[in-house]
């Protein structure tokens, strides 16, 4: 099962017990804009960084070529 960036951040904000609100103010940015890159699953590499760092984890995002080398 495939869950898209958007559902993975929803679960780490339920698992970390952080509600979007708490999490757009540690991003520094609005609860709507928050909801939306949510809702139209709209992150930047960047973004995601700044999520893992706000959970204190790492975002590891890259592609796998049919070789299994990471990109």
């Amino acid at each position: 099962m495939n869950l898209s960036m958007g559902e993975k951040v929803r679960i780490l904000l339920k698992r970390k017990n952080v509600t979007i609100i708490e999490l757009s103010t540690r991003l520094k940015t609005s609860n709507q804009n928050m909801a939306n890159k949510l809702k139209r699953d709209n992150f930047s590499t960047n973004k995601l960084d700044e999520i893992a760092n706000v959970f204190d984890c790492r975002f590891e995002g890259y592609f796998v070529d049919k070789d299994g080398n990471k990109i």
